[in-house]
């Protein structure tokens, strides 16, 4: 990997817009901040895995290792598969949890460099991040510590909107989803009225206010999941 060479940063928190930041080890990884310790590159997102990907030094490249992260890594909008070699080239844009994240991989530096130098960064990535783990065979997940318990429909909704983090689930797709029970009406979806589901998601809401996770409504369309940022 040439010494100069750098990853920009396009979005993800805590980093600033363009902010540089020099590949100069043998092994750089990317990931989530978390309990376990902090990844050489460390992003505030829950859809980040804790250890997304490695980028290795090999015969003078560098090159990108999707580590078998759950919700995927692509390279100029080329899904990878998980710890298959992808060399990178000179503006290879990186997309980590389909494009929460977005890097741009470069040879060339310029005076940009991170807003915040690395204690500094250190302590604001652990005074911001919230642990949050899911366990899906008791149905509950955990955020910063506290156990939240979810009824069966405000599960169905969080699962839903959580294994596609920032995609739109319209109105009729969360029905379908959370009422399968429900009779039909006429245009085949289950007959939920919308007061009835934004009962629902304002539950939800609450019941996740505690960790960095927010229920985004699309008015009129449907809602999605997304990371807050301070």
């Amino acid at each position: 990997m040439e010494s100069i060479a750098c990853l920009y940063i396009e979005k993800g928190e805590p980093y600033g817009v363009g902010s540089c930041i020099l590949l100069e080890e043998e092994e750089t990884v990317i990931g989530r901040v978390s309990q376990q310790g902090l990844p050489d590159i460390a992003f505030l997102n829950a859809f980040v895995s804790r250890r997304h990907v490695l980028i290795r030094r090999e015969q003078g490249r560098a090159v990108l290792y999707d580590l078998g992260s759950k919700h995927g890594t692509e390279v100029n909008e080329t899904p990878l598969s998980p710890h298959v070699p992808y060399p990178l080239r000179h503006m290879d844009r990186i997309h980590l949890a389909g494009g929460m994240i977005v890097l741009r991989f470069s040879h060339s530096v310029t005076e940009q460099t991170l807003e915040l130098d690395a204690s500094e960064l250190q302590q604001r990535l652990k005074r911001l991040a919230k642990p949050f783990l899911i366990d899906r065979d008791k149905r509950v997940c955990t955020i910063d510590g506290q156990v939240v318990n979810m009824t069966e429909k405000e599960w169905r909704l969080f699962l839903m909107l959580h294994d596609q983090p920032g995609a739109l689930m319209t109105n009729d797709e969360i029905k379908r989803t959370v009422w399968p029970e429900r009779a039909l009406d006429g245009d085949g979806v289950p007959d939920v009225g919308n007061e009835e589901l934004s009962s629902l998601v304002y539950r939800l809401r609450k019941k996740l206010q505690p960790g960095n996770l927010q229920i985004r409504t699309i008015r009129g369309t449907g809602y999605l999941l997304e990371q807050m940022t301070d």
